[in-house]
């Protein structure tokens, strides 16, 4: 099963709720108690998100964590890639070609393939902004529809269906 990890979730869960904020402040302890996300992985992941220039840390009474940008211009991506690494499924969907590749790149008859899902994945999570996670959960599939998934036309005797990629039914 594919799964990014518990504190990557963490820290989308915490960017919502600095989302929400609207250019307010948050500290730690509030982010931790609003989201009942632990105290200590709250720290950690927050610590990561202002290495990586997503938020900003305010010190004083008044201090505490803000969104680096406005929520709009912070893509799903941007936020996976920064507590993640490069998002891939696949070893060879990280290193660009001339990098470290697997013992079995040489004759692998799928690389192409997977490059494209690894690709397809990426504008998925590049289409997607801090702002569209804090607005109701119908603009999502808007946003999905276009990747460029084929969906399977209804045959007049079947029920509609729900694609898995972008939760639209057809």
């Amino acid at each position: 099963m594919l799964r990014m990890s518990k504190m990557t979730d963490y820290g989308i869960v915490l960017m919502t709720e600095l989302a929400r904020a609207e250019g307010g402040t948050r500290t730690t302890r509030e982010l931790a108690a609003r989201t009942r996300v632990p105290l200590p992985s709250a720290s950690k992941v927050l610590k990561g998100l202002l290495q990586a220039g997503l938020v900003v840390s305010h010190r004083g009474a008044n201090g505490g964590y803000g969104l680096a940008r406005p929520a709009a211009s912070l893509s799903l991506a941007e936020l996976v890639a920064s507590l993640e690494g490069p998002v891939a499924l696949t070893e060879c969907g990280v290193h660009p070609t001339g990098g470290a590749p697997c013992e079995l790149e040489a004759v692998c008859q799928v690389r192409g393939h997977w490059r494209l899902i690894n690709q397809a994945i990426q504008e998925s999570l590049a289409r997607l902004t801090l702002a569209d996670l804090i607005a109701p959960a119908p603009r999502m599939p808007e946003r999905l529809v276009g990747l460029g998934v084929p969906s399977r036309p209804a045959s007049p005797s079947a029920p509609p269906t729900t694609s898995t990629v972008t939760g639209v039914r057809s």
